[in-house]
This record gives C-alpha cells, structure tokens and sequence, in this order.
C-alpha cells in the first residue's frame, strides 16, 4: 500500500541516470538526498499497520503523523480520525477523555509531551508510538542533562510538537529548560550569562520558553544544548558555539566542563538533505530552486532558507501550487502566508531547476512536480 500510494517511477528514473532529468528545453537536478526520511518512513508504516491491525476498533492520531497535508489526508480517508481536529485540539481534556479502551491511539513521528501521554495511558488505550528514533536520542540526552543538574537549552521552535515534547522530559525529570529561536534570542542569553541582568526582564521575553520557577540567574549557571532535529544544522553548532564562549567568559576554561555540556543530537537525516542541497548548489549549473514540502515542515522551510541564499527559491507546498508556466503559489522565506508570483519559469530558452523536498514528502509528490515542469517546458 505505501509502495502504490507514495513510490513514483519517475524518480526512480532519475536516481537511476545521475540524480537528472531532462526534456526539450528542461535540465532537472534533483538532490541526492531528499523526501522520506527513515523515522517518516517508518512512522507511515505504523500507521497503516495500525489502520489494518484495528479494522473494527477507533483509531486515532494525536496530530500530525509528519508535517504534509498529502500524507495526513490519506490516512483521514483511511478512517484515522485526528484527535488535534476536535474543538481545543489535541491537548484538550475533552478530545482525550473521550477515548476508550477499546480505542487505538497513534502517536506522531516527533513524539508527544510526557503530559499527554500520561493522560492517554489513563485511559487505558492501545497506544502505537512511532516516535524517531532521533528524537528520542534528544530526549535521552535531556534526560542526561537533568540527572547532572543541568538546565536543557534547546534551540528550537517553542510552538513546535517535538520541542515541547522535549521539554516535557526536561520537566518530568525534575529538571529546567530554555527554549531560543535564533540568533537574537541566544545573544541574549548569553549576554544575561555573562553579566547577570534584569531577571523579571529576561523572564517576559522567555514567558513562553522557560521551564515552571525558572531563574536565570540560579539556572544559567549549568547548561546542557540540545535541538529540535529539524532546525538548520549550521544554526544549531553556531548557537552551541555562542553559550560555551558566553559561559567560558563567565566561569573560565579551566572549569568549563562543570557549567557547560553540549552532546551531538543533530539529526543524521536532517543533515544529509542539508548537505546534499548545498552540494546541488555548488556542482550544478541551476536557474532556480524549488523546495517540495509542507509549510508547517520545519526541515523543508530551512532546506529553501539555504536554496535561498545563492539561488531564486520558491518552496511549494504541492505540486498543485505549480499552476502554470507563468504562475506559481509558494511561501516566500521567512514569510507565513502563501504568495503567488508570475512570470517565475522563464518563457523560452533553457530552463535548469534544482529540486529537493522535505522529509516529510512522499516521491509520488516529487514525480507529479517533474512531470508538471516537463510540460511547462515544452
């Protein structure tokens, strides 16, 4: 089923005769590493699984299984029912406490707060995780940080499932955590490590991303980075290199390790994709970028933020938003909402695209956008 419902042979085609495509006046370059990743892949596998396993019980999910619409909506008309589609969403009491036992609950890919399982375990539910394996290495590693008396830094995003899921375990361990976004929000940290600061000051900006009875002056004395697995690799090292000069600049070299650890949990998957488009990027002669995958898709927006940098992107959430030769509808970087631009596929001449997706997005999704830009090109 996942085979009929996702592979496609055109791409298939394309790996097979160097990673391009071509026809008429369209030179294509695909990443060589791109769509599915293992923990999607596998998380789609459960989830069909589960729908044949329980052909007569409820089965739901918590939420997304991964961030794309195609994949979400497939299993909608499987008759997976979502449980973030009731009145409050996921979360809410009312969706959870009106589950049965006989019921089968399906968590997503990036797991879910310790909170929620708690209450899904009380009552009494079949539960079927397909947490990745990636994110539970982050959560082992907060785990860590916890028992060592150390505050979890993650960079991330604080609205994201998996990043609160992975504060979650910070607390449920009698821990602390701190959530930063970018760059600003680290510089900001750091400057309160490295010189103390107003506290009520520090805790309106990180209302949202701290951790109940956070103090930073008591908690930024020790601190442990991990990250959303999702989230730029290049960002993530960067962020890590900012808080252990903040913290050697408090506390001295000499007794760095008894304030500051830091354990690899970048994503081998995310990095790759990333890798590989940056090797599209520099060994092939292309026009224009276009990034496949969901808007929500944390991995896809930074795959286009790093397309972006050097060549004209245009991240899409489907191929239906390749309406023409002369119209396209995608998110601009940075932006979120979609735009429509004209006049984005250049009329005659040679057109050479560079192509790669998210994590999250199937091939068939992949396959459909090729064959739209092989007829655009004709």
């Amino acid at each position: 089923m996942l085979a009929e419902n996702y592979h496609s042979q055109v791409v298939a085609e394309i790996k097979e005769n160097d990673f391009t495509f071509r026809s008429g006046r369209l030179t294509l370059y695909l990443a060589r590493e791109f769509g599915f990743c293992y923990g999607v892949d596998r998380a789609v596998d459960y989830a069909y699984q589960t729908r044949q396993r329980f052909p007569d019980q409820r089965v739901f999910l918590t939420g997304e299984i991964i961030h794309n619409p195609h994949v979400n909506d497939k299993l909608r008309a499987m008759g997976v029912q979502f449980l973030s589609d009731s009145p409050g969403g996921a979360a809410s009491t009312d969706a959870i406490d009106a589950l049965t036992p006989s019921d089968v609950v399906i968590l997503p890919a990036f797991g879910v707060t310790v909170a929620m399982l708690q209450q899904l375990d009380r009552r009494g539910c079949t539960l079927v995780d397909t947490t990745c394996g990636s994110v539970l290495n982050v959560w082992k590693n907060v785990r860590r940080y916890t028992e060592g008396g150390y505050t979890s830094v993650i960079h991330g995003k604080v609205w994201h499932e998996e990043t609160q899921a992975t504060a979650s375990q910070a607390v449920e361990h009698g821990g602390r955590y701190l959530v930063v976004f970018d760059d600003a929000e680290t510089e900001a940290v750091c400057a309160f490590i490295r010189s103390g600061g107003d506290s009520d000051a520090f805790l309106r900006r990180f209302a949202n991303a701290v951790s109940p009875g956070f103090d930073p002056s008591r908690d930024l004395a020790r601190i442990g980075l991990a990250n959303q697995t999702t989230m730029l690799m290049s960002e993530s090292l960067a962020i890590g290199d900012k808080f252990k000069e903040a913290m050697i600049e408090r506390w001295g070299v000499e007794t760095i390790d008894q304030h500051y650890q830091a354990f690899d949990t970048i994503c081998s998957a995310t990095q790759d994709r990333q890798d590989a488009v940056v090797a599209l990027l520099q060994d092939r002669p292309v026009d224009l970028m276009l990034v496949i995958g969901g808007y929500n898709s944390s991995n896809t927006a930074n795959l286009a933020r790093i397309c972006a940098e050097s060549k004209p992107t245009f991240h899409v959430a489907d191929p239906d938003c390749l309406v023409s030769r002369d119209e396209i509808r995608h998110r601009p970087i940075g932006a979120k909402t979609e735009s429509t631009t004209a006049g984005w596929l250049p009329s005659n001449g040679p057109v050479r695209i560079g192509l790669t997706s998210g994590a999250s997005t199937p091939d068939n999704l992949v396959g459909s956008a090729v064959s739209k830009l092989e007829a655009f090109c004709r």
